[in-house]
């Protein structure tokens, strides 16, 4: 079977695993969502870089007193219901690629990286992303057992705070952070996010 290094060699609309995934050589950068590809947004742009790095930071030295590690894309993280246990990559057909992800659980982290819902997610909206892609991740990381889950918008300098409901396994809006708040983790509320830092230069 020949090596896949180009898009022209899949099928888009055919199904796929996680096990097919790590076969393929592409140079786009590509997420899996239910067995379907589905091409990431280009490059992020310096906003969305200038984030990424001071959350990613931020992140780092506040976990080092915790048990758990901060992750920042590319970084695989394997998606399935949160009611199954851990899966085999032949059985995986969502695997996604999030801006910065917090992960406290060391048993779901391996060599390919996370198989499992992280306790953190944060996203970064660009321009390239669709309010189509916005509503499949949500609902995507809500089956899947993701507590936190933050959507962060560059240009309005806003960030929403999502907060999964057990009884419902859905996301309920805990709090929407604009001007000078102070952004507060429900999962660490001992830590303290400044708007006005976080989007100094913007």
């Amino acid at each position: 079977m020949p090596q896949i290094t180009q898009l022209s060699q899949l099928d888009l609309t055919a199904s796929y695993s996680y096990a097919d995934y790590l076969t393929w050589r592409l140079g786009e950068a590509v997420e899996l969502i239910k067995g379907r590809i589905q091409l990431m947004s280009p490059a992020p742009n310096v906003k969305h870089q200038r984030l990424s790095i001071y959350l990613s930071s931020q992140l780092f030295y506040f976990l080092q007193k915790k048990n758990c590690q901060v992750f920042a894309a590319p970084f695989d993280v394997r998606l399935y219901d949160r009611t199954k246990s851990i899966l085999a990559n032949k059985d995986i057909t969502t695997v996604v690629q999030p801006d910065i992800c917090v992960i406290c659980d060391k048993d779901k982290l391996d060599e390919q990286g996370c198989n499992g819902a992280p306790d953190w997610i944060i996203e970064i909206l660009s321009k390239g992303n669709s309010k189509k892609e916005v509503k499949t991740k949500h609902a995507l990381y809500a089956e899947s057992g993701v507590i936190e889950y933050w959507l962060i918008y560059p240009y309005e300098e806003v960030i929403q705070q999502f907060v999964l409901n057990d009884e419902t396994a859905q996301y309920q809006l805990h709090n929407s952070y604009a001007g000078d708040d102070v952004a507060v983790p429900y999962l660490f509320p001992d830590l303290v996010i400044d708007l006005p830092t976080l989007f100094n230069d913007m």
